[in-house]
């Protein structure tokens, strides 16, 4: 992946505003609330008989109709894109994204929940990695302080001293891995195809192309007619809207402002939403060294906007107005 330069010339390049920067942070902030509170619902899904297969044709399919539907409707000037980017948007969604969700989905039905996320949340230190080497961003003590407070709290939160490897699932933690690479690629190359289109745009053809991906590998839309009960569908349209459809749109809303490495960063938070929705719903304790890893993961986002910094080539910065494409 070449380092990122804008497609046209722009005037404005590098100049974020300070409002444009907290539209960025809650952005992601959002994305991580929703995205922590679908993990349960997949594992209710995989325990009544659904495949991994299934659920993320399924979801994908469903978040592809709905955002474009809504696109369509509302600003159907977000459909177009040029010919010439077709074969990127199909790198992004046919490939990274559907593996996104396969490799996610398949782990959290070997795993449990919290062991699969600590492994995918390996992604940012992999988007900041590649970000410093080959894209050129500056590798300051902010970021890198941000960074490790980041990993550690996750660790903590979701109980990772408590986790034995020798007895981790072994299938479940190489696609776990598997999951925090293609995120990254996805986090990545989505930042570069939004220095051309706007997020939702990016997003739409996103989930298409994961669409038309997984509608090939699998019975191209089998659960229309798979007879899932009332309960199913609750919790399959809950993940399509709320843990696809929105999380991964408000993700690439907050890379547009604040650019990958700060975003994966920031998302992080997750687990910690994920451990607050079972103590505040579901009457789980949460254990001292828990609480300490969701001071740090805030500590870690806090960190990374006391020291205002331009964010250079934050697709927002870099984007041509409508206009000018």
């Amino acid at each position: 992946m070449p380092k990122p330069q804008s497609d046209v010339i722009c005037d404005t390049c590098g100049k974020v505003t300070m409002t444009s920067s907290i539209r960025g942070y809650a952005s992601v902030l959002a994305a991580a609330v929703l995205w922590a509170s679908s993990g349960t619902a997949s594992k209710a899904l995989f325990l009544s008989g659904i495949t991994p297969f299934q659920l993320v044709q399924i979801r994908v399919t469903l978040a592809a109709a709905a955002l474009g539907l809504m696109l369509g409707l509302f600003a159907p000037r977000l459909l177009k894109i040029r010919a010439a980017d077709t074969i990127s948007f199909w790198i992004l969604g046919g490939a990274l994204l559907a593996m996104v969700q396969f490799t996610y989905l398949f782990t959290i039905s070997k795993m449990p929940v919290a062991t699969a996320v600590l492994i995918q949340y390996t992604s940012p230190a992999m988007v900041a990695l590649y970000s410093m080497c080959f894209w050129g961003e500056r590798p300051t003590a902010q970021k890198v302080a941000a960074l490790i407070l980041s990993l550690l709290g996750c660790y903590l939160v979701v109980g990772g001293y408590a986790m034995s490897l020798l007895r981790m699932n072994m299938v479940g933690a190489a696609t776990g891995l598997a999951s925090a690479v293609f995120f990254a690629a996805y986090s990545l190359f989505g930042e570069r195809r939004m220095h051309r289109y706007g997020p939702w745009t990016v997003s739409f053809y996103a989930f298409l192309f994961a669409a038309v991906t997984w509608n090939v590998f699998e019975t191209p839309f089998h659960f229309i007619w798979a007879g899932y009960s009332t309960t199913q569908w609750g919790y399959i349209l809950y993940i399509a809207i709320m843990g696809t459809l929105l999380p991964f749109g408000l993700f690439f809303v907050g890379v547009n402002h604040i650019r990958s490495t700060r975003a994966s960063i920031t998302s992080t938070a997750e687990p910690i939403s994920a451990g607050f929705m079972a103590y505040v719903f579901l009457g789980e304790t949460l254990e001292p060294l828990q609480l300490l890893g969701g001071a740090l993961v805030v500590a870690a986002i806090v960190l990374l906007q006391i020291r205002k910094e331009r964010i250079e080539l934050a697709p927002e910065s870099v984007r041509p107005r409508p206009e000018a494409v």
